[in-house]
């Protein structure tokens, strides 16, 4: 780790040995923030984004920076790990993933019926969709919950998979990565908006995707709730599809298993937590959670290694690490650079299914930095446990 000292701002915790200059200066941005607190610790699989860089963590006191926390709120992985051995679906996995396409709605699409959660118990009162007290503080979310209702449990596209993997001891997982789907989209602009007119009527110097809400302001307030409620629906919406994609397993294979082990990991979010004595707001935007003992899901890209780790509660970062690979070309650059002949060499013996080749080719493996020079990179902020190589992929 090195320690970049920025004028006028807090210091930046590197995990990453050559940051590119766009990330590098939106670092040095958030570093200047009035309210960041002790440092920013950038992870290794940092890359450019909005605001703060994605592989950033910033703790904040009471003031809160939707853009720092990212529009896909909640995204995250989870990871199951089976009793079952890779000689036993090597010659399913094409069945596994057309059935996977054809019960989880993937890209654009949601489902055509409403879904019941749990989750919109506050809006439900023995009828459907009927507004009750607590839905005044989900504004955002009320506003657009016919849809909401019919995108959980669905996967979305951009870099959103469903991966059938096999560890080093042969056993089979399933990991899939995906978030709170358009609703999470929705709020970070709404409330970024906010912020925007909040900075702006108090004449503060900021650029505009810093644009900030105190806590104690009824925005900061509201977009805290709304946050909370995407970011449990991004767990929930993964908790679906693992459930449906391990039916698919058992259906195709006619065999039962045992689930042996369940990771689950955000990586978009904010949370109020203590931090060198002070209790802060870490925003995590594209970093992980890894407090010491804690497992934690790395994903890398199509065609290459993923790993399960675990934390080691290293204070420098907030306990937090990285939430992959990291990109190292973006979409347009990647379809320019990569042949589909090229991304079929890259994905050797994988089993892809995709809607669109295109679409793939912007998630090839060339695409994203190596994700095991990003897991030595951070060898002071988790060990590895598991490492897991694809042999199908579900591609929105």
């Amino acid at each position: 780790m090195k320690i970049r000292n920025v004028p006028g701002g807090v210091p930046l915790y590197l995990y990453i040995e050559n940051l590119e200059p766009g990330a590098l200066e939106q670092a040095e941005n958030c570093a200047r923030l009035p309210f960041v607190f002790h440092h920013i610790a950038i992870m290794p699989d940092a890359h450019e984004g909005y605001a703060m860089p994605i592989g950033g963590v910033m703790a904040c006191r009471d003031h809160v920076v939707p853009y720092a926390v990212g529009v896909d709120i909640g995204c995250g992985m989870l990871a199951v790990r089976t009793s079952l051995k890779a000689h036993e679906v090597q010659g399913d996995l094409e069945n596994v993933v057309n059935e996977g396409f054809r019960r989880i709605p993937v890209g654009f699409d949601w489902h055509k019926k409403p879904q019941s959660a749990d989750l919109f118990s506050i809006w439900d009162d023995g009828k459907n969709k009927k507004r009750r007290h607590g839905a005044e503080t989900l504004p955002v979310v009320t506003e657009h919950l016919d849809e909401v209702r019919k995108q959980l449990g669905t996967l979305g596209g951009g870099n959103h998979f469903i991966e059938i993997q096999v560890d080093q001891e042969g056993h089979v997982w399933m990991m899939l990565h995906s978030g709170s789907r358009n609703i999470g989209l929705k709020v970070a602009n709404h409330y970024h908006k906010r912020a925007q007119e909040y900075v702006k009527s108090r004449n503060i110097g900021v650029g505009k995707d810093y644009s900030y809400l105190p806590v104690s302001h009824e925005d900061g307030r509201l977009y805290l709730d709304e946050m909370d409620f995407c970011v449990r629906f991004a767990f929930e919406n993964r908790d679906r599809m693992r459930a449906v994609m391990l039916d698919i397993i058992r259906e195709v294979l006619q065999k039962d298993f045992q689930v042996l082990e369940d990771v689950r990991t955000a990586h978009n979010y904010a949370s109020w937590e203590e931090h060198y004595g002070e209790r802060v707001l870490v925003h995590r935007k594209g970093a992980v959670r890894a407090r010491k003992g804690e497992l934690v899901t790395i994903p890398g890209s199509m065609g290459t290694a993923s790993y399960i780790a675990r934390g080691k509660g290293a204070p420098e970062s907030f306990e937090s690490c990285s939430h992959g690979a990291g990109r190292s070309m973006g979409r347009r650059q990647a379809l320019k650079a990569i042949s589909k002949e090229e991304f079929e060499h890259q994905m050797g013996h994988v089993v892809l299914g995709c809607p669109k080749i295109k679409d793939a080719i912007q998630e090839a493996p060339a695409a994203y930095k190596d994700i095991d020079e990003v897991m030595r990179q951070q060898a002071d902020l988790v060990e590895i446990v598991h490492r897991l190589t694809p042999l199908a992929v579900l591609k929105g």
